[in-house]
């Protein structure tokens, strides 16, 4: 039945809030009951209560900020380009005429007697074959092309002698009845010396 009447109320007061004086038992209980409430409440209002403002650095309360250095690692440095020294062009030693090998200039001589003009008739493969042990293979390729009939020269009219000697190869003059020859020979892998070019002498 509710109570209707201010007496009544304040008597219902009074007994809830006399209730834990009655014993020490109440009261611890009481005590528990309030102190986790306390601690709900607590908790409840730092979870909603909003981060404090950031403190200002002295730097920026000035205007300026400080400045930041960061040490360079080593895998981000990009490595400096370093100039090369020119390379010299290369260029056979030359030695003296007189140290120039017999087979060169025999080979030379040879080579001379088998590219004068042919007789009449003679087939360019025949013309070509004779010129093969003497050529290198490069070089054959080159002379395939040639017509022996166009040749000017039809004899070797002098011995062959050096104009100019290095280590592996040797210019070697040649004179025909129609131009003097310079015939390049030199020295193959196997061992062998072989002509690699010729040409007319100024």
């Amino acid at each position: 039945m509710p109570i209707r009447s201010p007496r009544g109320r304040a008597a219902a007061y009074r007994t809830i809030w006399q209730w834990p004086l009655r014993s020490p038992a109440r009261l611890a209980v009481s005590a528990g009951v309030l102190l986790a409430v306390v601690l709900a409440v607590s908790a409840v209002l730092g979870r909603v209560a909003p981060d404090p403002a950031p403190t200002a650095s002295p730097s920026s309360t000035t205007g300026t900020r400080a400045p930041q250095t960061t040490a360079p690692s080593g895998a981000s440095r990009t490595p400096t380009p370093t100039a090369l020294p020119p390379i010299p062009e290369l260029t056979p030693s030359p030695l003296p005429v007189s140290s120039a090998p017999a087979a060169a200039l025999d080979v030379a001589a040879q080579w001379a007697a088998a590219w004068v003009r042919p007789p009449d008739g003679t087939p360019p493969a025949q013309w070509l074959e004779g010129l093969r042990p003497l050529t290198t293979d490069e070089y054959l390729g080159v002379l395939a092309t040639v017509d022996p009939s166009a040749v000017p020269a039809t004899r070797v009219t002098g011995a062959p002698s050096a104009q100019r000697v290095a280590a592996g190869s040797v210019d070697v003059a040649v004179q025909t009845d129609a131009l003097t020859l310079v015939v390049l020979v030199v020295l193959t892998e196997d061992g062998v010396w072989r002509v690699a070019d010729y040409d007319r002498a100024a």
